[in-house]
């Protein structure tokens, strides 16, 4: 393992030194041939991989990507990504199903593996990262040695040729220990770029650069297309008073947050930038904002590794997804290794980094988002030979996930973040990209004054009610009543909050934490997109407010569609319970998707607007319970806990699930949304898609505009 307590000097030369016997062994490998095919065939592969992230490393080290045409960027940022764009990817090795079939089920797998593993060579080559280079290498140079020794021992015997394979058991201990060995230091970059603001390869590149010159975008080492190409022009086209406008709506927000939250932003010093590449004129007035506020930026890249975990929904900052279904293949690559003591291992690197930077944690306020919209829906294919996290290991990774959230929140504290979330379209939306923006900016920066009051009323009708009511109507069957807290103190408390542009912008929610016991009842949607992925007809049944039951319509089977769910919106979990429950009020937004036919690319932050909505997972208090919130008419909310977030006071563990999902009904699927009061009485808020309590008019304008 890397020693980390070397003097800095020592270390880059040992890693210089690695690197180049690494590299002298890497480009002998194709004049090779010991291995028999078809492994010969993978490893000249992935040597040449290799050879060319080496050439790439030279060419950032000398200056000369600033040196190259906008073309030859293009060229040169294709040629890196090739390999797995969908054009190429039925015969990439990074597809598992290509490497299986040429390689055998077991090694084909783990092969896929390395090779995913070994595409996070970009990044470092363009981050110069000499150590994140090496470790790769080697780890690539170790598992054709194993190769290597076989097909040599097999020679020197009598088995024959076809039987020159290392044992199994030798290439998945090899994969295990590289990344029970490299978990601490990648764990120490992985916090220090959340916490540091002195990790500015991306912020040098936001502020200094020529954005007029769109060969910056090239600078970052993501793959880059015509979205980002696109948004940066437009942004560059846009008048300084409205990148202004976009900048501090988002930034504001962010400050707003911590007001609205009762929560000291004067502590903090850093604030966490995450982003998609095209938005760096917007992204620079920003930290100008920031900085004025006490608040240096931090950026880091969205996961590419076994360390950081792929995903589908990027995480920091990123360019295009040149293959989702790669991301989507890989996800689970970690049912190769991950056993008990790995993942006791992995909590340990964890709080070693957090104590390494401890100071920097306890400053750090938290994530100011930046999210796109528009690109083309993701269908993933389900493939039975992609890694598969096995009943144990699933459990495993959601018990590391409590503790893993458990040990960040002793550092970066929940009670003492918060956050912001902001969404823009790209040009993948369609023809009138132009005039959507434009729209999404109005949509961005609506009246809030205005949301505040009609939402008061709103909050004011449902304080009268012991159950809130949910049907749908046409093909949607849902039927679902939601309890709510007693108020002990109507005259000072409140079970909602009135949500207008803080943390989550655009306007147009109020929200609260159901009780569960008495929450009963199915949700259903007819086509939701949720992180990027989307379901058919999904339904949820609730019995006490917790997931009993789930299915959709995406694949033919019932097995496959429980599966579906349970990996990507109950997270491995056997149940979650409601965490939240929102009346969303923005039909500006609404009807401006319809407008232009949109609705399947709303990300969530604008779809929850659209429509009442149910989340799963954490509460929107999570890890600040005890925190009291108040709305502007000096009510204090006071649910912010449900019989399973109070658990963390005897048991953190079973308290908290570090997920939280929001599922919308759209208007045009809503039938009723009443209030029940304890008397008997119902109170109609909304009915066949129009708010008809009495002083909410001004939100069906949109419908009839």
């Amino acid at each position: 393992m890397e020693d980390l307590y070397i003097n800095e000097n020592d270390k880059r030369e040992l890693e210089t030194e690695r690197y180049k016997l690494a590299m002298e062994r890497m480009r002998e490998i194709p004049d090779e041939s010991i291995c028999e095919e078809p492994f010969r065939t993978y490893f000249r592969r992935m040597a040449s991989f290799a050879v060319m992230m080496d050439q790439t490393w030279a060419l950032v080290e000398s200056g000369g990507l600033r040196e190259l045409t906008l073309q030859q960027h293009q060229e040169h940022n294709r040629a890196l990504y090739e390999d797995i764009l969908p054009e190429h990817y039925e015969a990439s090795y990074a597809n598992p199903e290509y490497a299986v079939n040429c390689l055998g089920e077991s090694m084909g797998q783990m092969l896929s593996f390395l090779y995913a593993e070994l595409r996070g060579m970009i990044p470092a080559a363009y981050e110069q990262d000499r150590f994140a280079m090496v470790i790769r290498m080697e780890l690539l140079l170790e598992v054709y040695q194993a190769f290597v020794c076989a097909a040599q021992e097999t020679e020197d015997g009598e088995a024959g040729r076809l039987t020159a394979l290392p044992q199994q058991e030798m290439i998945q201990q090899i994969l295990y220990w590289y990344v029970s060995d490299y978990y601490e230091p990648e764990s120490m970059e992985r916090i220090a770029g959340l916490v540091c603001a002195d990790r500015d390869f991306a912020y040098r590149i936001i502020m200094e650069s020529d954005l007029s010159d769109l060969r910056y975008l090239y600078y970052f080492g993501e793959y880059i297309t015509d979205n980002e190409l696109e948004t940066a022009r437009h942004l560059n086209e846009m008048p300084e008073e409205k990148i202004r406008l976009m900048a501090d709506t988002y930034a504001e927000g962010y400050r707003i947050g911590f007001e609205v939250g009762n929560k000291d932003i004067s502590i903090k010093k850093t604030v966490n930038i995450r982003y998609h590449l095209g938005f760096e004129r917007m992204i620079r007035q920003a930290v100008l904002n920031f900085d004025r506020m006490g608040l240096r930026t931090t950026f880091y890249r969205a996961g590419s590794n076994i360390f950081q975990g792929r995903s589908v929904n990027k995480n920091g900052f990123f360019g295009a997804n040149p293959n989702k279904q790669f991301d989507y293949d890989h996800k689970e690559d970690q049912a190769l290794v991950l056993d008990k003591p790995l993942a006791e291992r992995k909590l340990e690197c964890m709080k070693n980094a957090y104590e390494k930077w401890k100071r920097e944690a306890g400053e750090h306020g938290g994530p100011a988002v930046v999210e796109i919209f528009g690109e083309k829906p993701f269908v993933p294919a389900s493939k039975d030979t992609a890694c598969k996290l096995s009943q144990k290991q699933q459990k495993l990774s959601v018990e590391y996930a409590g503790k893993a959230g458990a040990l960040q929140n002793q550092y970066i504290k929940g009670e003492e973040r918060s956050f912001t979330i902001i969404a823009f379209p790209v040009p993948d939306i369609g023809a009138r990209y132009a005039e959507i923006f434009d729209d999404i900016v109005r949509i961005n920066t609506l009246d809030y004054k205005l949301y505040q009051g009609i939402q008061q009323i709103i909050i004011d009708a449902l304080d009268q009610g012991s159950t809130v009511r949910v049907k749908g109507c046409g093909a949607n069957r849902t039927d679902i009543t939601v309890r709510l807290h007693d108020l002990q103190d109507p005259a000072g408390q409140t079970n909602f909050e009135n949500c207008v542009a803080d943390v989550n912008i655009p306007v147009g929610e109020v929200f609260t934490s159901p009780v569960l016991q008495g929450t009963n009842g199915i949700l259903h949607v007819t086509r939701v997109f949720l992180n990027e992925l989307e379901y058919k007809d999904i339904w949820l049944r609730f019995q006490d407010g917790m997931v009993v039951d789930y299915g959709c319509a995406n694949f033919p089977t019932e097995e496959e569609n429980r599966k579906y769910i349970k990996d990507n919106v109950l997270y491995h979990h056997e149940t979650l319970p409601m965490g939240e429950f929102a009346i969303g009020t923005n039909t500006t937004a609404y009807v401006a998707a319809r407008r232009y036919g949109i609705e399947d690319k709303l990300p969530i932050l604008i779809a929850e607007k659209t429509g009442p909505h149910f989340a799963v997972g954490d509460t929107c208090y999570s890890h600040a319970e005890n925190v009291k919130v108040y709305n502007p008419d000096g009510k204090e909310i006071i649910a912010r806990d449900n019989e399973v977030s109070v658990l963390r006071d005897t048991d953190v563990s079973k308290a908290y699930f570090q997920c939280h999902t929001d599922i919308t009904i759209p208007y045009d699927e809503l039938g009723e949304l009443s209030v029940g009061t304890a008397d008997g009485n119902v109170i109609p808020i909304i009915r066949d898609g129009q708010f008809v309590l009495e002083g909410c008019g001004e939100l069906n304008k949109a419908f009839e505009r």
